[in-house]
C-alpha cells in the first residue's frame, strides 16, 4: 500500500466520524436502499430450513407449544377476569354496610391457582428449549463439518479460514440465541395476541376495534424499521467474517509482520475492515433497537386513547357490545380492557425487541446454509482399491483381510491401457477385473487452467514408470505443484489424460486414488495429539512398532526420544514447540508409515538446514526405494539421482532428461545448477 492509498483510506475513516447526525441518518437510509438492490439479503427458504432442524425434535416442540398456550391463556384469562373482580365483587362490597369478603377471597384463590400453574409452565419451558436448542445446533454443526469434508480444495483456496470459522462460531451462536430466546418469545407473543384478542372481544367489541386500528399503525412502522435493520444485519455477519479472517491471518503471520515492521500498515488495514463492521453493526442495531422504544411509546399513547374513549362512553351512558351480548360500559370493563390492551400491545414491543436477534440469526443461518449449499466435490469414479493375494499360479485374487498387496478393482467397461499389468479376473464371480497396483503414472498432453481463459499448464506430458524418480524443477509459479495437485485430482484437467496403471484417474474413486498416494508438503500440518498419533495419521491402523519403524526410516526417532515424553509427547498449535525441520521429519515419517506405491515430495526438505538435510536424505532414499516418486525441489542437489528431470517454465516443459544429459545440453537446467540463474 503506497502513501497516497493510506492517506485516502485514513481520510475516509475520519470523514465517517465527522458527519453530523442528520448526514449519518441520510447516509444510512441511502445505504439501506443500496443493500436492498444487492445480494446481501437472507436467502429464501432460510426459516423453513431452520424449522426442518427444529422438527427433528417433534415431541419437545409439541410440549413447548402446549406450555406456551397454557401460559398465554392464563395471562389473557387473568386480565379478563379483572372485570368480574371489580364489577361483581369489589363494587358490591362498597355498597354493603357489613362487607362479606369470603366470595372475593374464593375468587382470588382461583386466580392464584391459575398463576401458580403459569409459574410451573414457566419453569418447564426452558428445560424443553435447552434440548431443542442444543440438539439443533449439534445437528447443524455435524452437517456443516460433514459437508465441509466433501468440499473441493478450490473452496478453501477462495475462502478465508477465519470466515469459515465464523460460521461455526458467530453465526451458530446467533442462531442459538434465537432458538432459545427470540423464536420462543415470538411464538409466545403470537399465541398471547390471539388469546388476548379473544378476551378483548369478550370484554368490549368497540374498544377492540379502536385498539386494532391503532395497533395496525404501530405494526406498519415496526415492519418498516425491521426491513431496514435486516439488510444491515446480513452485512454485519459478512463483515464479522472478514474481521475474523483478517485477525486469523495476522495471528498466523505475526513473525512476518514484525520482521518487515508492518505493524502500522497492518493496523491501518485492520482499522478499515473493523470500521466496515462498525458501520454495519451500528446501523443494524440503531434500526433494530429503535423499534422497541417506538412501539412502547406508541403503546402508551394507545392505552391513553382507549382509556379516554372508554371513560367517555361510560359517562355518556353508551352501551357495550360483547361476544356474549350487550351490556353497560362499567368501571370494571374499562379497567379490564386497559389491562388486556397492555397485554395486546406488550407482545408487539417484545417482538420488536426480539427482531434484532431474529435478523441476526437469519443472517447467520443464511451464511451457514450458504456453506451447506456449496457444491461438493464430484466423484464419478468406480474403480476402487482391493486387498489381494497371489494364488499358487501367481495370479492376484481378492482377499477379505488386509494384505501388503493391492490391486485396482476395475468394473467392466472401464478402459485399461495396454502397458498395465493384467488385468486378471477378480475371481469372485463378478465381471470385474484386477489390475495390480504398481505406480505407473502418465500425463498425456495435459492442459489446465484454474480460471477459464487463463491457462496454467500447456501440453504437459510426463511418464513415470513403476519405481522411477521424476523431478520437477523450475522457478516459483512455473506449475510444478499444480501438476501434483492434478495427480491427486484436487482439480480436474481441461484436456488430455492422466493414467494410473493404465486407468484414467477420472475413473478411479477419489478416496481410493488418494489412498494410493503419499504426500510430503512444504507446509507441514500437525494435529493436536501425541507424536505417535501424528505419525499414525498416515495409516490409522498402523501399530506402534510400525510408527517407530517409519520414524527411524525418516531419521526422526532420535530427536523424538529426546522429547519430554518421547512418542507420547503432546503436540498442540501445529507443533509450535518443534523446529521446522523436526516438524518436517514427522511429516516424512507419516508418509513412510502409509507406504503407498507413489510418493509426492513437494519441497519436502526445503525447511531443513543443510546438516539435517544430509541426515534426512538417507531416510528419504530408503523411503523412495521401489516407489514411483515425484520430487519438487529448489535444491537441485536433491534431484541429481532422479531417473528423469523435467524443467518447467510458465506451465511448459522446456527440458527433460537425466542430470548428466541436461548438464551436457548446457540449457536452462545447466544455468540453474551452476548458479547462473536463481530458481526464485
Amino acid at each position: 500500500m503506497n502513501r497516497a492509498q493510506v492517506t485516502q483510506r485514513t481520510t475516509r475513516h475520519l470523514h465517517h466520524f465527522q458527519r453530523t447526525p442528520l448526514q449519518a441518518w441520510r447516509d444510512a437510509i441511502r445505504e439501506a436502499s443500496t443493500l436492498q438492490r444487492t445480494r446481501d439479503e437472507v436467502k429464501p427458504g432460510t426459516f423453513k430450513r431452520i424449522m426442518g432442524y427444529l422438527m427433528r425434535y417433534p415431541w419437545y416442540m409439541f410440549w413447548t407449544l402446549v406450555v406456551l398456550i397454557i401460559d398465554a391463556g392464563i395471562i389473557a384469562l387473568g386480565a379478563a377476569l379483572i372485570q368480574n373482580v371489580v364489577d361483581d365483587y369489589i363494587m358490591p362490597l362498597l355498597k354493603q354496610s357489613h362487607p362479606d369478603f369470603a366470595p372475593l377471597a374464593r375468587f382470588l384463590t382461583i386466580l392464584a391457582g391459575l398463576y401458580i400453574i403459569s409459574v410451573i409452565t414457566a419453569w418447564i419451558r426452558p428445560i424443553l428449549l435447552v434440548k431443542i436448542e442444543q440438539g439443533t445446533l449439534k445437528n447443524i454443526r455435524d452437517d456443516m463439518y460433514a459437508h465441509m469434508q466433501k468440499l473441493p480444495v478450490a473452496y478453501f483456496d477462495t475462502h478465508e479460514q477465519g470466515d469459515v470459522m465464523s460460521r461455526y462460531t458467530n453465526d451458530t451462536d446467533a442462531l442459538r440465541q434465537a432458538i432459545s430466546q427470540a423464536f420462543p418469545q415470538i411464538l409466545f407473543d403470537a399465541i398471547s395476541l390471539v388469546c388476548t384478542f379473544v378476551a378483548m372481544l369478550w370484554v368490549s367489541l368497540p374498544l377492540t376495534l379502536l385498539t386494532v386500528v391503532l395497533t395496525a399503525l404501530i405494526m406498519w412502522l415496526d415492519i418498516y424499521l425491521v426491513r431496514f435493520s435486516g439488510r444491515f444485519f446480513v452485512k454485519q455477519q459478512k463483515d464479522l467474517g472478514r474481521v475474523n479472517g483478517f485477525v486469523d491471518e495476522a495471528v498466523n503471520g505475526q513473525k512476518v509482520i514484525k520482521v518487515f515492521t508492518h505493524e502500522d500498515a497492518t493496523q491501518r488495514q485492520f482499522d478499515e475492515v473493523n470500521d466496515a463492521l462498525f458501520r454495519s453493526s451500528s446501523m443494524a442495531n440503531i434500526f433494530g433497537n429503535l423499534s422497541g422504544p417506538v412501539v412502547n411509546s406508541l403503546g402508551l399513547l394507545t392505552y391513553t386513547i382507549v382509556a379516554v374513549a372508554g371513560a367517555g362512553a361510560a359517562l355518556a351512558g353508551w352501551g357495550n357490545l360483547t361476544l356474549h351480548g350487550s351490556m353497560a360500559m362499567t368501571l370494571g370493563t374499562i379497567i379490564a380492557f386497559i389491562s388486556l390492551c397492555r397485554e395486546f400491545i406488550n407482545p408487539m414491543g417484545e417482538v420488536a425487541q426480539q427482531v434484532t436477534q431474529v435478523m441476526l440469526a437469519m443472517a447467520g443461518a443464511s451464511r451457514i446454509f450458504g456453506l451447506l449449499d456449496e457444491p461438493v466435490e464430484q466423484d464419478s469414479g468406480t474403480v476402487t482399491l482391493a486387498n489381494v493375494r497371489e494364488d499358487a499360479h501367481g495370479v492376484p485374487k481378492k482377499a477379505d483381510h488386509r494384505t501388503e498387496e493391492w490391486a485396482w478393482d476395475v468394473p467392466s467397461g472401464i478402459a485399461v491401457g495396454p502397458w498395465a499389468d493384467g488385468p486378471y479376473p477378480a475371481g469372485d464371480g463378478t465381471t470385474h477385473s484386477l489390475v495390480p497396483l504398481r505406480g505407473d503414472i502418465r500425463l498425456n498432453h495435459v492442459n489446465f487452467s484454474y480460471v477459464p481463459g487463463r491457462q496454467i499448464l500447456h501440453d504437459i506430458s510426463i511418464y513415470a514408470k513403476p519405481g522411477q524418480k521424476v523431478a520437477l524443477v523450475g522457478s516459483t509459479g512455473a506449475g510444478k505443484t499444480t501438476i501434483t495437485n492434478l495427480i491427486n485430482r484436487f482439480y480436474d484437467i481441461d484436456s488430455g489424460t492422466i493414467t494410473y496403471d493404465g486407468i484414467d484417474i477420472r475413473d478411479i474413486a477419489k478416496p481410493d486414488l488418494r489412498r494410493s498416494l503419499g504426500i510430503v508438503l512444504q507446509d507441514v500440518s500437525l494435529f493436536t495429539g501425541t507424536v505417535m498419533d501424528n505419525i499414525r495419521y498416515g495409516r490409522l491402523d498402523a501399530t506402534d512398532q510400525e510408527c517407530v519403524a517409519a520414524a527411524k526410516l525418516a531419521n526422526a526417532d532420535s530427536f523424538i526420544r529426546m522429547l519430554p515424553d518421547g512418542y507420547n509427547t503432546i503436540l498442540s498449535g501445529n507443533g509450535d514447540d518443534l523446529s521446522q525441520g523436526q516438524r518436517q521429519l514427522i511429516s516424512i515419517a507419516r508418509a513412510a508409515v502409509a507406504d503407498p506405491p507413489v510418493m509426492i515430495l513437494d519441497e519436502a526438505t526445503s525447511s531443513i538446514d543443510t546438516r539435517t538435510e544430509q541426515i534426512v536424505q538417507k531416510g528419504m532414499d530408503a523411503l523412495m526405494r521401489n516407489h514411483t516418486v515425484f520430487v519438487i525441489a529448489h535444491r537441485l542437489s536433491t534431484v541429481r539421482n532422479s531417473d528423469a528431470i523435467m524443467v518447467i517454465e510458465h506451465g511448459r516443459i522446456i527440458e527433460r532428461g537425466t542430470h548428466d544429459q541436461l548438464i551436457a545440453q548446457k540449457g536452462e537446467y545447466y544455468q540453474l545448477y551452476t548458479g547462473a540463474f536463481e530458481l526464485e
